[in-house]
């Protein structure tokens, strides 16, 4: 019993001694945090958004839309939709939860991983005002210790205010009275039942909730704050089974919709970034890519579908950015193939943009694609297929080349292929979930960059009231493509442009490479897409319906007449510069003869004419070396003889450029019969006898003369009374011994 006594003793001991460290510890750590009041309201606290010339945006800065609520004045479901998504004991508790912070406690060190932290309403609230974001020790405990001041500074009414003054709800909303007016154009005070579950279940995620980005989501979240109500007695179940029925009725203030789609863009981001301007100084200022007159011009196009538009400067800025559909990844057709098929071909020496292919039906286990305009075009080039679009060769060269090659350079450019999307139908923009506008013309910007991506942005840098920097966007570059693949691809296009699917845009005065892609069928199309570059900008665009349904449009006549609008507002006082492509490429002259004819390259003969010789460009890790010997060494496939009665017929094979040397010979002399250029047939009347015909094919180029070797055809005998060859019982007769 002593000896039980005792260690209970001492585990009591140790017990305290490890309370009182962790209380001292605790102290210690807290001892600077002190509740300031105001920086519990935000509303003299002011976020300027300037644009690239560094002008503050007119109505665009958060300060100018906040205004304040009083709880109080809020209807009963509409606090309690808050309450029931974020914080249930919100009445009960005095500012922490400590049953949910043990179970929070459990999971992180379950997890290795400080995940979870079951914060309350006043604990957010002392987050977002008076602390960073970082999820450390040290940051909690002083969040504890301001929250547990913050309780008995102020009553649950003026905390639940506070906080739903502060809280951030997507698209550059702040506080409740913005978002209601954002989404719904009324007054927080009048926000009904389904108006208030739809603005509560943006809070854990606004990009990923809002009813202007993901409806589906939305209607999903809001039906969950919905339930949680149910739970807790804050409606009926009449009211919940009604409510979730019903729609989303969310339609932008119509007096936000300046610089609007930029700006719901530009929050996202900053969301992303981790950086929140809310906490710490009264003032900040963003300094975004924005042009104005770009944004304007973009603005004012009308649409006759959904819609959207992006202008990527070449550093990566984002000048102006339109959007009907938000962030919603869509399928995006043929402009797949320079990106996904034919720059990783080209890229591991799979093709050159001169290989010959072979436009004709193919089957791949049941897979049959077809072209757009459902014929089959031959033999083409590579860059053929991608300035006309068509489809087969495609397919066919991301066979050649491998599917899992084409996923590795997508994930190079920030696109993660599902294992599912793994297929021949990627050759043809065919994928589960598609991609962003934005995330399409990054990789287009891959190309423009000579190969290096680089990741798209809005925000160059963020400032203080004093004009320190607290975020400014660093260089995040990525090789992808080699600096010749980007060329030959930029080349491609440009002929696209020229004379391809792109070619609205020609004669513009100034060099542009366009990829143009469509998605449909018989019935319409759903999504059309243009997409543009040249040496200072990439201009995206995309048409299309949300809802998937059919219309009479084309990213070759529709989208590239909108990019045409913009490229003559971007170009209106001065020109791009024109793209320098031969870095990383070499151009060669191949043999014209060998590769027409059955597709062989090689170069071309050091001997060989002007006229024999093609010029190409190609990568310059892929350059052929294989050289043609054609005029150094003349070479035919050897002839055939015939005998027609008494006379005999040589038959040449027809060649270009070669002439012919051709002699019989008998037992007593070699005679030279002919020397000249080729003709079909070459007769010769001899006396009777046995006789060897042979041919010696030679290239004249003026000076010397390059002898091939001499062809022994076979023998002919000649007697008066009969003609026999080596094949006996013919006499008199056309024959032909070969």
């Amino acid at each position: 019993m002593a000896k039980f006594i005792k260690i209970v003793s001492v585990i009591l001991i140790v017990a305290a001694t490890l309370f009182l460290a962790a209380t001292a510890t605790y102290f210690i750590i807290t001892a600077d945090a002190k509740l300031d009041p105001e920086k519990l309201d935000l509303s003299s606290r002011i976020i300027i958004i300037c644009d690239k010339d560094g002008n503050r945006l007119e109505n665009a800065s958060v300060s100018d839309k906040r205004a304040n609520i009083d709880a109080k004045d809020l209807k009963d479901y509409t606090k309690n939709a808050f309450i029931a998504s974020e914080d249930r004991e919100f009445y009960r508790h005095n500012g922490l939860n400590y049953k949910r912070m043990l179970k929070a406690l459990y999971r992180n060190v379950t997890s290795m991983k400080f995940k979870e932290g079951a914060s309350t309403i006043s604990q957010q609230l002392i987050k977002n005002t008076h602390l960073t974001g970082d999820k450390t020790i040290k940051r909690k405990l002083k969040e504890i210790r301001l929250t547990r001041q913050l309780e008995k500074k102020y009553d649950k009414d003026e905390i639940l205010s506070m906080y739903l003054n502060t809280i951030y709800f997507g698209h550059s909303c702040y506080g409740l009275d913005s978002a209601a007016h954002f989404y719904f154009d009324t007054d927080a005070e009048e926000l009904t039942l389904n108006q208030s579950a739809t603005i509560a279940g943006l809070l854990s995620s606004p990009n990923n909730y809002s009813p202007f980005k993901n409806p589906e989501k939305c209607i999903e979240r809001r039906n969950l704050v919905l339930k949680s109500m149910l739970e807790c007695g804050f409606i009926d179940e009449y009211e919940y089974t009604e409510n979730i029925k019903k729609p989303i009725d969310a339609v932008p203030n119509s007096n936000d919709t300046r610089y609007g789609d930029y700006l719901s863009a530009l929050f996202d981001e900053l969301d992303d970034l981790g950086v929140d301007p809310r906490n710490g100084d009264e003032q900040y200022t963003i300094y975004t890519s924005l042009d104005r007159n770009l944004q304007t011009k973009i603005e004012e196009i009308k649409f006759d579908t959904d819609s959207a538009v992006i202008i990527r400067n070449a550093d990566g800025g984002i000048a102006a950015y339109s959007s009907s559909i938000g962030s919603a990844k869509r399928q995006i057709g043929s402009a797949a193939k320079p990106i996904f098929v034919y720059a990783p071909a080209i890229d591991t020496g799979k093709i050159h943009l001169f290989t010959r292919i072979d436009d004709a039906p193919v089957d791949y286990g049941g897979y049959s694609p077809e072209n757009y305009d459902k014929k089959y075009h031959g033999t083409v080039t590579a860059e053929e297929s991608l300035m006309y679009s068509y489809n087969i060769p495609a397919v066919k060269v991301l066979n050649a080349a491998g599917i899992e090659n084409a996923a590795n350079y997508a994930e190079k450019m920030g696109i993660s292929l599902e294992e599912d999307e793994k297929n021949l139908a990627l050759a043809l923009g065919g994928m589960k979930n598609g991609m962003t506008l934005r995330e399409l013309a990054d990789c287009y910007s891959t190309l423009q960059r000579d190969g290096i991506y680089s990741r798209s942005h809005f925000i160059e840098k963020i400032c203080d009231k004093n004009g320190d920097i607290i975020y400014e966007r660093g260089q995040n570059l990525r090789r992808v493509f080699s600096e010749g693949t980007a060329h030959l691809i930029t080349d491609a296009l440009i002929r696209a442009n020229e004379e391809g699917t792109g070619k609205v845009l020609k004669n513009s005065g100034y060099q542009i490479a366009t990829k143009t892609g469509t998605c449909g069928n018989r019935d319409g199309n759903t999504d059309a897409y243009a997409v543009s570059y040249t040496t200072s900008h990439c201009i995206a665009v995309w048409l299309g319906d949300r809802q998937n349904n059919r219309l009479e449009i084309t990213g070759g006549t529709n989208c590239c007449a909108i990019t045409k609008q913009i490229l003559n507002e971007l170009y209106r006082a001065a020109q791009p510069a024109p793209f320098k492509t031969a870095g990383g490429t070499n151009e060669i002259e191949i043999d014209r003869q060998e590769y027409e004819s059955c597709g062989n390259i090689l170069l071309a003969d050091d001997n060989s004419p002007k006229l024999n010789r093609l010029k190409v460009k190609c990568l310059k890790e892929n350059t052929p070396t294989a050289k043609s010997n054609n005029f150094t060494k003349p070479t035919i496939q050897k002839p055939s003889i015939l005998v027609n009665n008494d006379k005999i017929c040589i038959v040449l094979c027809q060649t270009n450029y070669y002439e012919y040397l051709i002699y019989r010979q008998n037992a007593n002399d070699k005679t030279l019969i002919y020397d000249g250029k080729w003709k079909e047939k070459i007769e010769d009347i001899p006396k009777d006898g046995s006789y060897l015909y042979s041919v010696v094919p030679y290239y004249d180029d003026g000076k010397n003369k390059y002898y091939g070797d001499e062809i022994i055809l076979p023998q002919v005998n000649i007697f008066a009374e009969k003609i026999t060859t080596k094949l006996p019982g013919i006499t008199k007769r056309d024959w032909c011994n070969e």
